[in-house]
């Protein structure tokens, strides 16, 4: 059972100020660094999802994809690159913004899913879900290459569409940094 993982950074950062998030410093460390330093360790392939500063990205010794759809449609369109890509039975999907995923992201979540028998499990908290943080059974790629033809975007709503479960992590391990303020709230 192989594992593959894509940390999302492919978005325009209009939140802050359309800076790159990925790259943007976060305790003297690139946001990118902290996804990395977490999902790494747990996954047998690791992409990233960027469309702009690949060098950057590439640097990171990782391949970069772009997305595969035009004008931004957003992080669904990195999934959809990163399933068409890898090769691997799951693929474990986290936003770049969020720098203290759980070591065990991986595991609970897949050992979710293959329990329930379903092709998608989701993080939770006591409070929310947390839609961008999944993995996903690769075989839902035609779905999802599905969805985002038909011109929908939203994560949550392709999610409603699968069959899934949810798994309850803590709620600081999904706080992320949208927003300049969310830099120094550490």
């Amino acid at each position: 059972m192989r594992v593959a993982a894509v940390i999302l950074a492919g978005g325009q950062g209009r939140r802050m100020g359309g800076a790159d998030k990925g790259l943007i410093e976060y305790q003297g460390r690139p946001l990118i660094d902290w996804a990395l330093a977490a999902l790494t360790p747990q996954v047998d392939e690791l992409v990233i999802s960027a469309n702009r500063n690949f060098d950057a990205y590439a640097a990171y010794g990782h391949r970069v994809l772009p997305d595969t759809l035009p004008d931004f449609p957003g992080p669904l369109a990195g999934v959809l690159a990163a399933l068409q890509a890898v090769a691997a039975d799951w693929l474990l999907v986290a936003p770049c913004d969020t720098p203290r995923l759980p070591a065990d992201l991986a595991a609970r979540l897949l050992a979710a899913a293959q329990r329930a028998n379903v092709p998608l499990a989701v993080a939770a908290d006591a409070v929310r879900v947390h839609h961008s943080c999944f993995i996903v059974r690769a075989d839902q790629r035609d779905h999802l290459a599905a969805y985002l033809a038909r011109g929908a975007r939203a994560v949550r709503h392709w999610q409603a569409e699968l069959p899934s479960t949810a798994v309850r992590f803590e709620a600081a391990c999904f706080a992320n940094v949208n927003q300049p303020q969310d830099l120094q709230a550490s």
